[in-house]
């Protein structure tokens, strides 16, 4: 039986016996849960097998890359440069990016990008793992290409694309990748570049076995659309998910600085950064309320599902399934492995869950959920 390690607050001894189960059940390979309550740690448990290859256990400093969870961080980047008065969001990007406003998208602001409504979702071309970890490159290549909608009429998940378009805004007003600028401001176990040493003892992804265990949150029918689309080359979904083609166990990519995927941090870091958020560390507290403000929500031409953003951050919806305690006031990000992180200010918690068995997120991967609703219990 999985040895789950670390420490939990009596009171929120319902996660630990959730975050257990995973393991006996056979939902987690190794994983990592961590929550902070009114500021303070309650939870901070890791367990299981960092590399099934090895039989490496997950230790209490083991990171694994977040997928997705990356936006949040990326996001946080553009609303502390807009704090400082460097950019303004609701203002052509051209303004500062002159290059961008080829091909009709002169009028994309920062705000269409943070919302998924630039009309790039995806790169109309192959873009190599070596391309990808230059920044100047994806950017010229994202300034070259036509939208593939009017820019703020719609909204479709820019999964990858994303990360390069607010990395070009940090780059041109900082001089720094993104990885370098959120190690500098938010906490250096977020790594969005990860060095060497890192990379090494980092978990390592893994794919579930035939036949092991799963219990999908989202419905039958959205399951097949998507399924669907992922099978389909020519789909938005395949393209903006496929594009550069990697592994997540790859130091090229690990150590890229990929700023929308890429990030390798444990669950600890992750919950931290959203504790730094909702607690005014990070950004004003008024600078966040602006920040969290429903700006889009309903179909999502990528994910062919609802989806709601706020500025770069998602807020519960079909994509994003949150216990009914967090709807009000919840905001952060999952991942595609099953990765979630997020902050509830209305509740004081934050939370992320960190595992290496990739369960897509697009599936309804319901290890998180459970243990969120565990937290939940835990303060009602």
């Amino acid at each position: 039986m999985t040895s789950v390690q670390g420490q939990c607050d009596s009171a929120f001894a319902g996660v630990r016996e959730v975050f257990e189960d995973s393991f006996a059940d056979g939902q987690n390979l190794g994983a990592a849960v961590a929550v902070f309550a009114d500021g303070r740690p309650v939870v901070d448990l890791w367990g299981g097998v960092a590399d099934r290859r090895t039989g490496r256990a997950w230790a209490w400093d083991t990171p694994c890359v977040v997928f997705s969870c990356t936006k949040a961080v990326t996001s946080a980047a553009a609303l502390l440069l807009a704090e400082r008065g460097y950019v303004t969001l609701d203002a052509p990007v051209a303004e500062w990016w002159p290059e961008f406003a080829r091909r009709d998208k002169g009028g994309v602001t920062v705000e269409h990008i943070l919302t998924h409504r630039a009309g790039l979702p995806a790169f109309d071309g192959p873009v190599s793992v070596a391309e990808a970890g230059d920044p100047v490159a994806m950017a010229e290549r994202l300034a070259a290409q036509a939208p593939e909608w009017e820019p703020g009429t719609a909204h479709g998940y820019h999964a990858l694309t994303f990360g390069w378009l607010i990395g070009e805004l940090v780059r041109r007003h900082t001089g720094m990748t993104v990885g370098q600028f959120a190690r500098a401001e938010f906490g250096s176990d977020l790594w969005i570049g990860a060095p060497v040493g890192t990379i090494a003892r980092a978990a390592r992804v893994s794919a579930p076995r035939r036949g092991e265990p799963s219990s999908p949150l989202t419905d039958v029918a959205t399951r097949t659309r998507i399924g669907d689309a992922y099978s389909a080359p020519g789909s938005l979904l395949f393209r903006a998910t496929s594009n550069p083609p990697a592994s997540y166990n790859d130091p090229a990519l690990l150590g890229g600085g990929w700023p929308a995927a890429g990030m390798v941090t444990t669950a600890r870091g992750l919950a931290r950064f959203y504790r730094d958020l909702v607690f005014g560390v990070t950004l004003t507290p008024e600078t966040l309320h602006y920040a969290l403000r429903e700006q889009v929500r309903g179909r999502d031409r990528v994910l062919l599902t609802d989806t709601a953003y706020a500025l770069g951050f998602m807020l519960p919806a079909q994509s994003f399934e949150l216990p009914d305690p967090a709807q009000a006031a919840a905001f952060g990000h999952p991942g595609a492995g099953g990765a979630v992180g997020f902050g509830d200010p209305g509740h004081g918690i934050t939370f992320a869950f960190v595992p290496n068995l990739k369960r897509d997120w697009f599936d309804g991967d319901r290890r998180a959920h459970r243990l969120i609703e565990a937290v939940y219990a835990a303060v009602a």
